[in-house]
């Protein structure tokens, strides 16, 4: 009898774990049947997200196992391997090596026994690396916000939907229970209709200038830069080369928005969940900010920024409001946060916080009826992943919501530099009758490394 290759690769994996070599086989060859399948996973980008967030968020179930590290900085990508290595050593309680090491996603993306990739990089590589991966048959668990730009997270979206894979957004706060309990008392009018909601972001600092440095040993800039401008590096613009604290890439606007994606994408994503407008988005936005008038990070700084949704609600986003989101309605307001604000890299450093709040303690005890409307639960934003990608049915954050909350936020940061009202068509994802803010939805991309079509 001429041996399938199911049944070949199901033989290969009895022979290796015989001889103590940790097992590949991928998960799409066992069978959507299997009660056994392993859903291996390859990480792409293993710096400071990586290490302290989406490898332990994988790790920790047994169904998955992470088998490829990949980063365009070689002390990252050896680094990364140890890590994850060391970990399996330590659970099994015997040596681990089975984390192969790659410079080049791409490389990854072609080895047919990854099913799956979490895509921690910087913001500027995420729309493409998500595309890449989705193309090439893979499920995606991609860091927020979705995109740079309105336009990349348009074609990410469409992209992610035409292929037919799993994408799952790691705004994770949709997982954490009071998030979707005040969610769900808000939809279900504990505090009566709801007006308004006040968003309250963390801020960032301006920086010194920097001058130009050598490109360390071992890093691909060029390729880190990817679709974004040539710029001369130096370490405060890219990541730390000692140790994984906060990177300089997150205040520098040439690779993300600052903190009105970077926490935005996740408050505004809350936001919505509670708004009941989590595939729509504002149709007016205005306000103002401080931008670092010199030094190499020039992010927003202090700001106010204002919009208005179709079902007559407003919104309020400034670093002024406690670090959360407040929902206002005609009974009362509740008031939902993390339990612990931000970590010790972040500015102002690490805040508890008692997560809930709201007008009258009595709201907070109500029980949601079994005839009124439960939200999806969730317990853990990786685990709904690996989940869904066994069931092939929609995880929590899928990337058309992921998109969503991501636009938001860039639509306020539009409004930030044209300090002018806008208009936006939600439908059509353009400004009305405004051809400058039109031209800031998108961003010219390096030939080498355009991905968009």
């Amino acid at each position: 009898m001429i041996a399938t290759r199911r049944t070949f690769l199901q033989g290969a994996a009895i022979m290796a774990a015989a001889a103590g070599f940790p097992t590949i086989v991928p998960f799409s060859a066992l069978g959507q049947s299997s009660p056994s399948k392993r859903i291996n996973v390859g990480a792409i980008g293993v710096g400071r997200i990586s290490r302290g967030h989406d490898l332990p968020g994988i790790w920790q179930f047994d169904g998955a196992r992470i088998m490829a590290a990949c980063d365009l900085d070689a002390n990252r990508v050896e680094s990364g391997k140890q890590l994850i290595n060391d970990y399996y050593a330590k659970k099994s309680g015997k040596p681990y090596n089975g984390v192969t090491g790659y410079s080049d996603y791409r490389e990854l993306l072609a080895n047919r026994d990854i099913d799956a990739v979490v895509i921690s990089t910087p913001d500027h590589q995420h729309a493409a690396i998500a595309v890449a991966a989705v193309r090439a048959g893979k499920d995606v668990y991609l860091q927020k916000p979705a995109s740079l730009t309105i336009a990349e997270g348009r074609y990410l979206s469409n992209a992610v939907q035409a292929s037919g894979r799993i994408l799952q957004v790691g705004s994770q706060q949709r997982s954490w229970s009071q998030f979707r309990y005040a969610a769900e008392l808000v939809r279900n009018g504990r505090i009566g209709d709801l007006k308004h909601v006040e968003v309250g972001l963390p801020g960032d600092p301006a920086g010194p200038e920097a001058p130009s440095m050598p490109v360390p040993k071992g890093f691909n800039y060029d390729a880190w830069l990817g679709t974004t401008p040539e710029v001369y590096y130096t370490e405060i613009r890219v990541h730390p080369q000692k140790g994984f604290d906060r990177p300089g890439w997150l205040r520098c606007e040439q690779f993300g928005a600052g903190m009105i994606t970077g926490w935005g994408a996740h408050h505004v994503d809350s936001a919505h969940w509670g708004m009941n407008t989590e595939y729509t988005g504002p149709i007016e936005v205005w306000g103002s900010a401080e931008f670092p008038k010199s030094g190499l990070w020039n992010v927003h700084g202090k700001f106010l920024t204002h919009a208005v949704y179709a079902n007559g609600v407003t919104m309020d986003i400034s670093g002024d409001f406690p670090n959360g989101i407040k929902f206002i309605g005609t009974k009362g307001w509740v008031f939902v946060t993390r339990t612990e604000q931000t970590t010790p890299s972040d500015p102002g450093g690490s805040v508890k916080a008692s997560g809930l709040e709201a007008s009258d303690p009595r709201i907070l005890q109500s029980v949601i009826g079994p005839d009124e409307i439960h939200l999806y639960k969730s317990t853990d934003q990786h685990g709904n992943w690996l989940d869904s990608i066994r069931t092939r049915q929609a995880p929590i954050s899928p990337v058309e919501m992921g998109h969503r909350a991501c636009s938001t936020c860039l639509i306020h940061q539009i409004a930030m530099h044209t300090n002018r009202h806008l208009h936006w068509d939600p439908q059509a994802e353009r400004f009305k009758n405004d051809d400058a803010a039109n031209a800031m939805l998108s961003r010219p991309q390096r030939a080498r490394y355009a991905f968009l079509t």
